[in-house]
């Protein structure tokens, strides 16, 4: 119970906020309010809003970190107030995360001499380092195409249609077109032969997916570099490559070091790996290496001096916080390889036990491969009677976060469930989801006759039995929403009633 002081003329008065006239107020949502309002009651009340949020530690529709040490909480905290970009008044920070900008390079293996200083930047995340990517790449193919005298105005990207949504936000911001390679059932990444074929002399890289969002699947990079290299021979270009190494920048070097996906490859000039995903550290921090010095523009790098000295800077956005930076440094001296590895074999181990549970159900297809980001995502079977998004809404009653959607063209008449195993979800979370599932598909074998009788019910052209099934059968989202809202009035009414379901 939070307690606030309230002072009248000469005498103090203690009492609860919940027995004050703030909690039976409305707080303006879009307006500032004319008064002030002591700051126990303004903690509470939004404290208490957001205990209506989910469980970030359920939400299994994220790749973003949800827990650290209290250490390195601490180390965030005391450093909240730090505004990075002030590198001469903060100098160790800029130290911190030029170590960590060289650690990473390494763990990439480019090609560094001892003394050599990698060259890459912290960024906000993966989408931020992917810009910054994306745009040395488009300077440099405008520097080649203006020294050859040859057209300058119409770039494009090749890539598969299952990337993120900030490459499209990059090709639209930008003026880049964006090629994309279709997808077709069973295969949910992209075809790097299909991708080669695509590439033209206007192509400024060849993006490649290390752990799709989709299925956690990692994208044959090696075989890429070396169709690309035999058609750069062919055609003398010298179309590079772009690793967005967002989800399996952390994990490929410690679960599978012998992959071939990384500066190792002779066309693999830049790589975006995200912080906050599978580096271990919250929300906040990605990071883009770049294979050498002559891959990253001169003309792009900003050099000021108005806070104190030379400095350099290559982002998009200018100012930002230090924590996450001091975040991901302490996650890599405390942690090293054999942390990390420790961490991604337990993330491995426990998404093979979820999808063994899953398939001793004989209800699903896993549709995700066991290399790869450790995650399991998985389809109905039989969906004739519901749908992956009826399973996803009903799991949100035992607490559980987990996304339903379709795939990407041509493979959109795909719908998926998908798992993301995070440090944080032990095994016996794991078991336990199981449990639940099986729960949700006992509840709706039983539920979906009588809501779509009832749904049919208002509808007098449908109202026989002959109907019914007609019904369960239409794939149109339309269709599917009405069924789920008939489902949750269902239920509504019977916790009404005090009736069971």
């Amino acid at each position: 119970m939070v307690l606030s002081h309230a002072a009248s003329n000469s005498d103090v008065s203690v009492h609860s906020t919940f027995a004050s006239r703030y909690v039976r107020t409305s707080l303006p949502r879009f307006k500032m309010p004319e008064n002030s309002i002591p700051k126990e009651a303004a903690y509470q009340i939004i404290n208490d809003e957001l205990m209506l949020d989910g469980n970030p530690r359920l939400n299994l529709a994220s790749f973003v970190t949800t827990w650290m040490e209290p250490e390195c909480d601490k180390l965030i905290m005391s450093s909240i107030n730090k505004n990075y970009v002030d590198m001469d008044e903060y100098p160790v920070t800029t130290e911190l995360q030029n170590r960590c900008v060289n650690m990473i390079a390494h763990l990439f293996n480019a090609p560094l001499v001892e003394t050599e200083t990698a060259v890459g930047v912290g960024t906000v995340g993966s989408s931020e380092a992917i810009m910054l990517a994306g745009l040395a790449f488009k300077r440099k193919w405008q520097n080649k195409r203006k020294a050859e005298g040859k057209p300058f105005d119409n770039p494009n990207i090749v890539t598969g249609a299952n990337v993120q949504v900030c490459w499209e936000k990059f090709a639209r911001y930008f003026e880049v077109e964006l090629k994309e390679v279709k997808l077709s059932e069973g295969y949910y990444v992209m075809n790097p032969e299909q991708a080669v074929e695509m590439v033209d002399e206007n192509t400024i890289c060849v993006a490649a997916i290390l752990g799709s969002t989709l299925n956690g699947e990692f994208e044959d990079v090696k075989l890429l570099n070396d169709l690309l290299v035999l058609k750069n021979k062919e055609t003398g270009w010298d179309t590079p490559i772009h690793v967005d190494a967002a989800s399996g920048g952390f994990i490929a070097p410690f679960l599978y070091p012998e992959l071939e996906w990384d500066f190792r490859l002779p066309l693999v000039k830049s790589i975006n790996v995200s912080g906050h995903k599978y580096g271990l550290v919250y929300a906040g921090i990605g990071w883009v290496v770049w294979r050498n010095k002559e891959d990253l523009p001169e003309e792009l790098i900003f050099h000021i001096n108005y806070l104190g000295a030379d400095q350099p800077t290559f982002t998009l956005n200018f100012s930002k916080g230090s924590s996450q930076v001091i975040a991901q440094y302490y996650q890599l001296i405390r942690l090293g390889h054999e942390g990390y590895r420790n961490v991604m074999e337990n993330c491995r181990e426990n998404m093979i036990m979820l999808r063994e549970g899953l398939e001793k159900t004989g209800r699903f297809n896993i549709v995700s491969k066991d290399e790869g980001v450790p995650l399991v995502a998985f389809s109905l079977k039989d969906n004739s009677s519901h749908t992956e998004f009826e399973v996803s809404d009903m799991l949100r009653r035992y607490g559980w976060i987990v996304p339903a959607y379709t795939m990407p063209p041509n493979a959109q008449h795909i719908t998926v469930l998908r798992v993301v195993i995070r440090e944080d979800f032990s095994r016996t979370l794991a078991e336990r989801l199981v449990i639940d599932i099986e729960k949700v598909m006992r509840e709706l074998d039983e539920l979906p006759s009588r809501v779509i009788h009832k749904i049919s019910l208002g509808e007098e052209s449908e109202a026989n039995g002959d109907n019914l099934m007609v019904t369960v059968k239409k794939s149109d989202m339309e269709k599917q929403r009405e069924i789920i809202n008939g489902w949750k009035k269902f239920v509504s009414d019977r916790k009404k009633t005090n009736g069971i379901c």
